[in-house]
């Protein structure tokens, strides 16, 4: 850049001065004062570009700071994000066991109800047919009941048939 700056201005300066015949002392010094002033204006120039680009470095460098910042908050926000979506299965987890529990708890009391009805009906025909058994033995008297097995066993001399049904029964 600054060659093509210096070539330009020569060749400016050089067209500029064709029209004479020759070189004189005051533009033998005009040219070394615009040689100097070239000199100058390019030192500037390049003092302030590295300067901006010191400040581009620095900015780069600010910008990637805060990428790192943005990064490092995305991360602790997405672990937060996990931790919460962990706390939220172990609750679900939690919750599903007390269903559980509770259904085995109502399993439970369906199974103790049916036992219990179970129980009360074979208790309940127990007693009714011990209560049967009593009223009929009231009511029967014994001396009646002898009477008619020896009629029995009186005509089971004479029946054959009826012999083998008391010997089966035991009433022989």
């Amino acid at each position: 850049m600054r060659k093509f700056v210096v070539i330009f201005l020569l060749l400016a300066f050089c067209l500029g001065f064709s029209k004479e015949t020759g070189f004189t002392q005051q533009d033998r010094e005009r040219l070394i004062r615009l040689e100097t002033t070239l000199k100058v204006f390019m030192e500037q120039t390049d003092k302030r570009l590295k300067e901006l680009g010191e400040d581009m470095n620095r900015r780069f460098q600010q910008v990637d700071k805060r990428f790192e910042e943005l990064r490092e908050d995305m991360n602790k926000r997405f672990e937060q994000v996990d931790n919460r979506f962990e706390q939220v299965s172990r609750e679900i987890d939690r919750l599903v066991q007390i269903m559980i529990a509770v259904f085995a708890g109502q399993l439970g009391l369906v199974g103790a109800v049916i036992a219990f009805a179970w129980w009360d009906r074979r208790t309940i025909i127990r007693e009714a047919k011990r209560q049967t058994f009593d009223e009929l033995e009231r009511e029967t008297k014994p001396e009646k009941l002898r009477r008619l097995l020896n009629v029995l066993r009186e005509k089971a001399k004479t029946d054959a048939e009826l012999r083998e049904i008391l010997k089966r029964e035991g009433l022989l």
